[in-house]
Parts: C-alpha cells; structure tokens; sequence
C-alpha cells in the first residue's frame, strides 16, 4: 500500500515538465519586477536627496528632444527654465549639449542657445557642444571647453530624475559639481515612463563603470 508521502513523492515526480518550467518563469518574472521596482525606488530616492546648490562658476544644461517644427519640447523647457533660474541667481558662463538626433530639425545645443539668448542670457557667455549624444559625452565635452575657461565647479541642469545620474558622470569626468533639477512633466505616464527608462540606465552606468563592458 502506498502511504500519503509517497503519494505525494509520485505527484512531483509526474508533475509535467510544461509546468515545472512555467513555475520557474513565473518565479524569474516575479524576482525581475520586484528588482525593477527597488531600482525606480532608487532613482526616486537619489533625485529627492541632491543637495541644493551653493556656489558655481559655470552652468551645464544637458539637451532633450526638440520637436520637428523646431520647438522644444515639454522637457527641454523646463530644463531651460530651470537654468535660466540659476543663470539669473548667479549669472555665469553656460554650457549647453546636445546633438542634432533623429527627426530633429537643428541640434539640440543650438536651439538651446537661441533660447536662452532670447530669454536674455549674454550670447557670448553660451557655450555649444553640439556633437555629444549622451551624458558621458555631454560631460566630456563640456569638460574640454570649461578647463579651457579655467572652470572646474559647475552647476549640472537636467530633468529631475535624471540629475543624480548625471552628477555622478560628471564626478567620473573630473568635476567638483552641483546640480539643480527641473521638474518632470506632471503627468503619470510621462513620469513612470521617464523613471522606468532612467532605473535601466542606472544599471547600464554600473555595468560600464564597475564590469568595464562597452555599452
């Protein structure tokens, strides 16, 4: 007579092995969401904790997408709007980045700059990197231009939930830097989309700094 724990020894060993894998995915999707939803707490976190700014000796306002009939978008406004803030508290040079990407009219820094001249910043304390497509490159270049203006304590302007990255970039480019965030776009899909996109560059900003993979 087979007794109650063998019965059910006999049950998983029979269990299909369709079933046995779907338990294994669902289990690696469940660990997957919930160490997706630690990394959006983390970038959360980080870009409440910025220190406010004190002194800088120059601005970086880092590009976002410009619309096709030349406009800027939502975000990159508010970032401009953000750095003329800054500009107009303590007025300094400014360094703006951002290449021309796709379906975009002019590069990002050139439209940028027209901006803020309009807005009533001096236009030769505007400084263009239109060529960088990244924040590594946005820092690098920017780098380049400040060291030969003397300048090493910058003040990083970007969206909010980007800025605790882009602080740490700069750092790895050799700045003493500040930053000061705009705020994103009040609307739940735009954020859960920009804060779900941002976890993800974190992890690839570790992979790169920490494993050396060329990402």
């Amino acid at each position: 007579m087979i007794n109650h724990e063998q019965h059910k020894g006999n049950a998983k060993r029979k269990r299909p092995l369709g079933v046995r894998v779907l338990r294994v995915i669902a289990l690696l999707l469940a660990l997957g969401a919930l160490v997706y939803g630690g990394l959006v707490a983390y970038v959360c976190y980080r870009e409440v904790t910025v220190p406010a700014p004190g002194v800088y000796d120059a601005i970086i306002v880092l590009g976002a997408q410009v619309k096709p009939d030349g406009e800027p978008s939502v975000q990159l406004r508010l970032r401009l709007d953000k750095a003329l803030e800054m500009y107009q508290a303590s007025p300094s040079v400014i360094v703006v980045c951002g290449a021309q990407g796709a379906n975009e009219p002019r590069p990002e820094a050139d439209v940028m700059r027209d901006l803020l001249v309009a807005d009533g910043v001096p236009a030769d304390l505007i400084y263009t990197d239109s060529f960088s497509t990244d924040t590594r490159q946005n820092m690098e270049n920017a780098k380049e231009i400040l060291d030969g203006l003397g300048l090493t304590s910058p003040l990083i302007v970007t969206s909010d939930y980007h800025l605790p990255r882009a602080l740490e970039i700069a750092k790895d480019a050799g700045f003493t830097p500040q930053g000061a965030g705009s705020l994103c776009k009040p609307d739940f899909e735009f954020w859960t989309q920009n804060h779900g996109r941002e976890a993800l560059a974190w992890v690839k900003y570790w992979l790169v700094k920490y494993v050396g993979l060329n990402l």
